[in-house]
């Protein structure tokens, strides 16, 4: 089969492209850009791609049997439209997830935050007790695994985002993926482009939960009220609590979170267990027990969910840490008021020193109706600064969104040291001038800050050399 996809560079439509070429597909893909790793993966795995939209590119060899279509194909995309003109055969990557990827039993990690790294986890504890599992995360490991593969057995594990599944189709992706075992991480309102009330968001992981079959597992935090309630009132499965609750079926505790990694106690049916992990961030140790009790009760001995716990590389863009000197530099993607705010906390338990934090939301969280949720989100951090904000493409007759010095004025509500800094320098200038030894800066949001932590690291670095 001949398989085009416009908008191949993504980290989910990529690893799924190469997972598709290695099943013998023919792959081609289309970009408005190409960038390492992601192009480096794509040219090792032999799929030819090309920048831009060309629809004679696209049919270069003939039509293609199926055309994935990526959210960045607008209205007006040339490829697109050529898909309609034509009729050709076009599916979401959510779609070809459903079709090609989901097993008899298939385990979705979802939930506001935490779904990439214990989606990511739990494959890695599969692979290494040779489960042989089919699999997709939307993030990349620190060691680049592959982030999506088509496996043998009858397991698959899937990180279900809540966002809508393509531009023509509103269903949060979680709803294609037919999940028999699921992991519930949190539900925080997010996303108000699409859910434009809380009440909207919850409701989607309340349709999430009852479409769980009744012989079917819900591993849920029981840390989390609105989990707790949602399972509570939607499940009709088996459910199995994890979390730092004495009432959790599977309760850790003895957390110790250093910059060298953490180490804490899982206890389960009277016996514990030693966790020990690299990784930042004692949310990890909450990620780490959803993975651990998921996997015990699909089977996997605790022996070797210990082991794979021990060797996890962790997520690059999940507190990963970009710098480690007398200053050490973070970059996450932390793009919403709720994960900011949870990836601080995190960081404000592990260093001594300030926290700055460098913030840059995604899309959603730049509307108006957006601004009740930065209430407090920033109180772990010593100071915030907004940078020029990534222009975003608006229609005639749409909302348009907050920028740099709007937002800044929206957490000054509620932090007393916000600053808006928008000469990307001049930003990098000011986190030199104003650090410590012992102190983290902290650069959260989903774009790439157009240079502005590796221009970071290099001065940082001549600064503490003097």
């Amino acid at each position: 089969m001949r398989i085009h996809f416009i908008g191949i560079c993504g980290v989910a439509m990529s690893a799924i492209a190469i997972a598709l070429k290695e099943k013998g597909h023919t792959v081609t893909g289309s970009d408005a850009g190409f960038y390492p790793p992601i192009s480096d993966h794509l040219k090792k795995s032999g799929i030819n791609f090309y920048p831009g939209w060309h629809p004679e590119k696209m049919c270069a060899n003939g039509d293609p049997d199926l055309v994935v279509v990526g959210n960045v194909a607008g209205s007006t995309n040339p490829e697109w439209l050529t898909v309609q003109e034509k009729k050709l055969a076009y599916k979401s990557y959510p779609e070809v997830l459903a079709a090609y990827f989901i097993n008899e039993n298939s385990i979705v990690a979802a939930g506001t935050y935490g779904k990439t790294t214990t989606s990511a986890m739990l494959t890695h504890v599969f692979r290494e007790a040779k489960m042989d599992p089919s699999w997709m995360y939307g993030g990349l490991t620190i060691d680049e695994s592959p982030a999506a593969h088509i496996g043998k057995s009858k397991w698959s594990i899937l990180e279900g985002d809540e966002y809508k599944t393509a531009r023509w189709d509103d269903r949060a992706k979680f709803m294609l993926y037919s999940p028999t075992h699921l992991i519930i991480t949190a539900i925080q309102w997010d996303h108000a482009d699409l859910y434009p009330t809380e009440k909207k968001y919850f409701e989607a992981f309340n349709r999430l939960v009852s479409g769980i079959p009744d012989d079917g597992l819900v591993v849920y935090s029981i840390d989390k009220n609105e989990v707790v309630k949602t399972v509570k009132k939607y499940s009709a499965a088996r459910t199995v609590s994890y979390g730092m609750h004495n009432d959790a079926d599977y309760r850790y505790f003895g957390l110790e979170a250093t910059r060298d990694g953490l180490t804490f106690t899982i206890a389960h049916t009277g016996q514990e267990f030693e966790i020990r992990s690299k990784m930042l961030g004692g949310y990890n140790a909450e990620n780490m027990t959803a993975v651990f009790a998921m996997a015990t009760e699909c089977g996997v001995p605790t022996k070797k969910i210990i082991e794979a716990l021990a060797t996890f590389p962790g997520m690059k863009r999940r507190l990963e840490k970009r710098y480690s000197g007398a200053v050490d530099v973070i970059d996450d993607i932390a793009h919403s008021p709720a994960k900011a705010e949870s990836t601080l906390l995190n960081l404000h338990q592990t260093y001594t020193g300030k926290i700055i934090a460098v913030f840059e939301p995604n899309t959603g969280n730049r509307q108006k109706q957006s601004a009740p949720l930065y209430k407090n989100a920033f109180s772990a951090a010593n100071h915030v600064i907004i940078p020029k904000l990534t222009k975003l493409k608006t229609t005639k007759g749409s909302k348009q969104p907050m920028e740099a010095i709007n937002l800044a004025s929206v957490i000054q509500k509620t932090h007393n040291n916000v600053h808006c800094i928008e000469d990307d320098n001049e930003l990098t200038d000011w986190l030199v001038e104003n650090t410590n030894e012992g102190d983290v800066i902290a650069f959260l949001g989903s774009h790439s800050f157009r240079g502005m932590i590796e221009e970071t690291v290099k001065k940082m670095e001549r600064k503490f050399k003097k």
